[in-house]
């Protein structure tokens, strides 16, 4: 029995380097394969006869394969904004482009940890394997609802429509105005000082916001106080708010706001320095600045000034390029120069991501060995961030797998040897009988 599990003890060595060498020649093939986790040969001896006394019996070795897919490959950075890699733990939510040919729902969910993502034809995230990129819708105005983050209910693919047309209404204007004192004194000619303001409706077209300031002229003194009213060109010109502004004359507050009362229009907020006025598509916050404060609405020297005008909001624009920042939301980039989020992509964390089941084009998929997923923000958790504008190198390392080729190789050519002796004896043992 020594010499014939010597010789089954050789043959399992041979069966064990030659998976060795195929995991091997299988990194070394995809050196260059981005997101290519390294496969691993494991070896393991198996004992026949435990016994430290009597005849032993060569068991041999087993070998287990393993892929490291908690490895991470470095990053290289390209010119996609929609080339994504996995700057940590985490995974990117994937299905494959078949799943939604077949359009029956419920999409299987993969993993990725890197992928070169394009639209397709009918504008879906593709990589040029046919894998899809998923995630949450956002609503319209650019918010995501929470979804359930232990199921794949909720993730879609993404879709982006390169000639895709949206507006981006006014919600706020923030209007700094330096108004001229001498013009609330007494004798002054008390005429009124206009001043328009351009905003963006619901459907994006132009309209425009007149605010007049009347000053209230004292017959003696100064009165400090003038009356501000908006109209809306989009209601026909019609009053959306008038308000009665009165500015202190002290020596440490001079030419602030010192009160604000509405006529009509939304009341003033004290601490955010806003009215609300409801113009023809909705409401709009105009700040003037609070009480006491040196960067709102002043009223100093005799010069009229608009020194600081700003609002959101934009005219119709095209849909140009879309980009993923570092916590996974979609952001769609328009001509016009405003911003919309329109998806998010979560990361999938899994307990045990070497138990993670490979399949073709750098995609995994969950099994028992790896336990369940969870579907995390971006960056919270034991999640890392989303990258755009990179992929992830392979993790195998071309002058590590050599240097394990020529061990293999050495340990090859030794079983080989053992073989090669055992059946010398066993001749030996067969001329004995001659």
């Amino acid at each position: 029995m020594t010499i014939s599990s010597s010789l089954n003890a050789g043959v399992s060595g041979l069966n064990a380097n030659a998976t060795r060498l195929a995991t091997i020649s299988d990194n070394i093939a995809n050196s260059s394969t981005y997101g290519y986790k390294r496969a691993e040969a494991d070896f393991q001896s198996l004992v026949i006869n435990g016994n430290s006394s009597g005849t032993y019996s060569a068991g041999g070795v087993r070998v287990t394969t393993t892929r490291v897919i908690d490895e991470q490959g470095p990053l290289v950075t390209t010119s996609n904004p929609t080339d994504l890699a996995v700057g940590g733990s985490g995974m990117l939510p994937v299905t494959t482009l078949s799943a939604l040919d077949e359009n029956t729902g419920g999409y299987p969910l993969s993993l990725m940890t890197t992928g070169s993502f394009s639209p397709n034809a009918d504008g879906v995230l593709t990589t040029e394997t046919g894998m899809v990129l998923m995630g949450w819708p956002a609503a319209p105005d650019g918010t995501v609802p929470e979804f359930p983050r232990d199921t794949v209910d909720g993730l879609e693919p993404i879709t982006v429509n390169l000639n895709q047309f949206a507006g981006d209404p006014t919600t706020r204007i923030d209007l700094g105005v330096n108004l001229p004192a001498s013009e609330t004194e007494a004798g002054s000619s008390g005429d009124s000082i206009d001043l328009s303001i351009e905003y963006f409706g619901n459907l994006g077209t132009s309209e425009t916001l007149g605010v007049t300031y009347t000053p209230q002229v004292p017959a003696s003194g100064a009165s400090n106080t003038w009356t501000m009213t908006i109209t809306d060109s989009a209601s026909g010109g019609a009053v959306v708010g008038e308000y009665e502004l009165t500015f202190d004359d002290s020596r440490g507050a001079g030419g602030t706001l010192a009160s604000v009362t509405a006529v009509s229009g939304g009341p003033f907020d004290p601490v955010q320095g806003t009215v609300e006025i409801t113009a023809d598509g909705g409401p709009v916050t105009v700040k003037i600045g609070s009480v006491g404060d040196e960067n709102g609405m002043t009223q100093l020297s005799d010069t009229f000034a608009p020194v600081s005008i700003s609002k959101n909001g934009s005219p119709v624009g095209n849909l140009s390029t879309v980009e993923v920042d570092p916590n996974g939301f979609v952001v769609a980039v328009y001509d016009t120069g405003f911003t919309r989020t329109i998806y998010q992509v979560p990361l999938a964390d899994v307990p045990n991501p070497n138990g993670l089941l490979s399949r073709d084009n750098q995609s995994y998929m969950i099994s028992p060995e790896s336990g369940p997923f969870f579907l995390w923000n971006a960056g919270e958790g034991p999640t890392g961030d989303v990258i755009g504008f990179a992929l992830e190198e392979s993790a195998a390392d071309v002058a590590g797998e050599l240097t394990r080729l020529i061990t293999t190789q050495r340990a090859y050519s030794s079983n080989a040897k053992i073989i090669q002796t055992v059946d010398e004896m066993l001749q030996e043992t067969t001329n004995i009988k001659r």
